[in-house]
């Protein structure tokens, strides 16, 4: 066994919005390493994925099905930044610096709950608030334009969209009923899911006011990240 710390970067893209593109240090034990071996595909590999009779047409068809989805979900968030990033380029504006403050703070303790779930000791992983000023000022601004435009043009998320939008999620689990009851179970979930679905309908509204050029992006990056 070796054991080194090591310093990196989250990348741009990482799950965790808190902690895209902030440095860290980690303490690493390297235990052992393993090569990848890629699986026969055979019935036991597609029971292995939940198929239970093992069918490979049926695995083959629900690889694809998630595969469009995670496609879908990519290109919609892909298109989602660039507009949004457009609404702050044509609509400047200044906002006051305890809003940026307080977006801050929370972003941080954001990602001080996200690493201590992770198993993260984030005593000993400095977090600090300045590292989200410029992001929680984008967020800020962003925050107010959207508000403007949902109550202008009434954007607001309807029922039946926030239920497509869930039963969307649910999708790509083994049972898309309990996760459907899991975010109607709880407000929090709920809010955020209504969120999005706004984000979605300021999107479609802009789009449909905007010139737009289309632009072919192969899979791999897609799926990498690039641009």
């Amino acid at each position: 066994m070796s054991r080194s710390p090591f310093d990196l970067t989250f990348p741009e893209d990482y799950h965790a919005e808190d902690l895209r593109g902030k440095p860290a240090q980690f303490d690493v034990t390297l235990k052992e390493v393993r090569e990848a071996r890629l699986p026969a595909l055979d019935v036991d590999f597609a029971k292995a994925l939940g198929v239970a009779d093992g069918d490979l047409v049926k695995m083959r068809a629900e690889v694809r099905a998630n595969l469009e989805r995670e496609v879908k979900k990519r290109i919609a968030a892909r298109l989602k930044d660039q507009v949004m990033n457009v609404l702050l380029e044509v609509n400047p504006i200044v906002v006051p610096k305890a809003l940026i403050e307080l977006e801050s703070r929370q972003m941080a303790e954001n990602a001080r709950r996200d690493m201590t779930g992770r198993g993260m000791d984030v005593s000993k992983i400095p977090v600090e608030t300045g590292w989200f000023a410029e992001q929680a000022e984008r967020r800020v601004k962003l925050g107010l334009l959207l508000a403007e435009l949902v109550k202008k043009h009434d954007l607001h998320a309807k029922p039946e969209q926030i239920r497509a939008q869930v039963e969307e999620f649910s999708q790509s689990y083994e049972d898309p009923a309990e996760v459907v009851r899991w975010y109607y179970g709880e407000p929090q979930r709920m809010a955020q899911v209504e969120a999005l679905v706004v984000e979605d309908n300021v999107v479609a509204w802009m789009l449909a006011h905007a010139r737009s050029t289309d632009k072919t992006v192969t899979f791999d990056e897609l799926m990498g990240g690039t641009t």
